[in-house]
């Protein structure tokens, strides 16, 4: 009975590190400008080896993270052209919209993927 009780805990642990990960990216867009990769990055990199759920939501965020940068500095070259105006502010709103669903479904278990984005770290 005691090993159920801390096989639960260590999945509910599991379950909010993830959450954490994913929206720690929130937290690194108010910073320098790469605190949304570097965040998530950092606690994957510490968190991954404790539980399977840790490491899979982990290398989400990072990817996603990494994927919204490149589409970052893309639509930042097209403002060159006037037309990446619109695509950097719809990048930001989905770049903090998609980490709190993200975490929501983390912090409840679901494996979660994000939509277009690039499966570069397996």
């Amino acid at each position: 009975m005691e090993s159920s009780a801390s096989d639960t805990a260590a999945v509910t642990e599991a379950h909010k590190w993830a959450a954490i990960c994913h929206a720690s990216a929130l937290v690194g867009l108010l910073g320098n400008g790469v605190g949304f990769l570097l965040a998530p990055l950092i606690i994957w990199l510490m968190k991954r080896d404790e539980h399977p759920f840790i490491d899979e939501q982990g290398k989400e965020a990072v990817n996603f993270q990494i994927t919204m940068f490149i589409l970052a500095f893309v639509f930042a070259i097209l403002v060159l052209i006037v037309i990446g105006i619109p695509f950097l502010i719809g990048l930001g709103l989905f770049m903090t919209i998609m980490p709190i669903i993200a975490a929501v479904r983390a912090s409840g278990g679901e494996h979660y993927r994000y939509p277009l984005t690039l499966r570069l770290i397996t």
